[in-house]
């Protein structure tokens, strides 16, 4: 968003940047904490909180700064631009008039919930990195935050956002997108925190982080949120996925247009495709005279037209979405005022029997697949966003769908009732 980057130097002139509060202190944290410190006038990290309060002081110290044990009479008062506040308080970040925006990179489903709400309840916008979360209660999340007259969306930089960005690129120049994609260089459900070990620690990585990335649950999440934005639907549960070794423009010959109008259009990925690691926007033009012109333009003949940017930065981003939210109040992604239109389910990784505890995303019993969301409401399948800590009631095999009667689910939960909410609001 060109704007932001001149707003941004109003407020290093004018000595009054925007104050930012930021949940989490792993591998995303890290890239924006030092990001922003060393690349963005205009703005700052004033405080993190991290259950583990010595994470937040190392990656301060990574990015320059000087990391000072956080108090509300210290946020109050504000720090000096070399200085940041830490601190296992996320309430603490959430309350204080120090802080202009909370911004959730935790990843983590129930606390994120749980600062979430909190933020809300605080008067902060928030702008979250947090796609398993949007992926399981972004819509009565968003509710919440209309009803508390704050602004809550996904960021820049993360798959889901460049996708925004690009379908609202395309529609305003009168296409009709009809798919949102994202570009894979691997997809194998069956691979676990054993398996991409070696990766995670080439890269400084979590393991179960990196697994869900092969596995294929963070691309299911990350397009379930895109469909959930747009009213997008899926083709079939898990989405198409193929394997095309080609360029991204050879998608237009893949799909066919009259089933994707029949859908309302849909989310997707490719393996192997280039440009990677990107994303796609494929639109059709009901005028004539403006097909004319985008053959002229070399996007050929249609009745498909490929958008795509070659690459999703991540981190580099964030500061634009904050920006954006804070100054603008424009939002990257929110999920629509409706029932949502994809979930997130729960699929058994290997043989599963009863009596055992499921374990997390990224993790060696579950993977994610995107299904719709009447279906999953009509199976009773449980949305994986649930299903960590579970206890299953019955045996269950590989690849199957887990439903919400297999199991037994933790007591006291947030996010469980929230999603009872979400359900009981928008489908009834």
């Amino acid at each position: 968003m060109i704007l932001v980057d001149r707003k941004l130097a109003e407020r290093e002139e004018q000595c009054r940047p925007i104050r930012v509060g930021l949940l989490g202190a792993g591998f995303m944290a890290r890239g924006l904490v030092n990001q922003i410190a060393n690349s963005v006038p205009g703005m700052r990290v004033t405080a993190i909180a991290n259950r583990t309060v010595q994470r937040a002081a190392d990656i301060a110290g990574e990015a320059g700064l000087t990391p000072i044990s956080a108090t509300a009479e210290r946020l109050a008062a504000g720090v000096a631009d070399s200085e940041v506040l830490v601190t296992d308080d996320p309430e603490l970040l959430c309350r204080a008039d120090g802080i202009d925006c909370i911004v959730d990179a935790t990843g983590a489903i129930e606390y994120g919930a749980q600062v979430t709400l909190e933020a809300f309840a605080s008067g902060k916008p928030v702008v979250s990195m947090n796609a398993e979360l949007e992926g399981t209660v972004g819509a009565i999340l968003q509710q919440r935050a209309n009803a508390a007259g704050v602004l809550f969306t996904l960021c820049d930089g993360d798959q889901p956002g460049v996708q925004m960005n690009l379908y609202r690129f395309v529609r305003g120049i009168g296409l009709t997108p009809l798919v949102c994609g994202n570009i894979k260089g691997l997809q194998d459900p069956y691979r676990t925190p054993a398996t991409q070990k070696a990766f995670a620690e080439r890269w400084g990585q979590n393991p179960t982080m990196v697994t869900s990335f092969a596995d294929g649950t963070k691309i299911s999440f990350e397009q379930a949120c895109v469909a959930n934005a747009t009213g997008l639907s899926i083709e079939r549960r898990g989405m198409r996925g193929a394997d095309v070794d080609g360029h991204v423009d050879e998608l237009c010959a893949e799909y066919d247009v009259e089933q994707l109008r029949a859908l309302g259009g849909v989310v997707d990925y490719v393996v192997g495709t280039r440009p990677a690691p990107g994303v796609y926007v494929l639109a059709t033009h009901n005028d004539p005279k403006q097909r004319h012109y985008l053959a002229l333009y070399k996007l050929g003949d249609g009745p498909l037209y490929s958008f795509y940017v070659p690459y999703h930065l991540c981190h580099f981003e964030v500061p634009l979405s904050i920006a954006r939210a804070v100054d603008f109040g424009d939002a990257v992604l929110q999920a629509r005022r409706t029932a949502p239109s994809v979930d997130v389910v729960a699929t058994a990784k290997q043989d599963l029997r009863a009596g055992q505890r499921i374990d997390g995303l990224g993790g060696f019993d579950t993977y994610g697949q995107c299904e719709t969301h009447a279906r999953t409401r009509d199976a009773g399948l449980l949305p994986i966003g649930l299903a960590e800590g579970c206890v299953l009631k019955r045996d269950v095999r590989k690849d199957q769908v887990l439903t919400h009667a297999d199991v037994e689910r933790p007591a006291g939960r947030l996010i469980d009732r929230l999603r009872t909410e979400q359900d009981a609001v928008f489908t009834g």
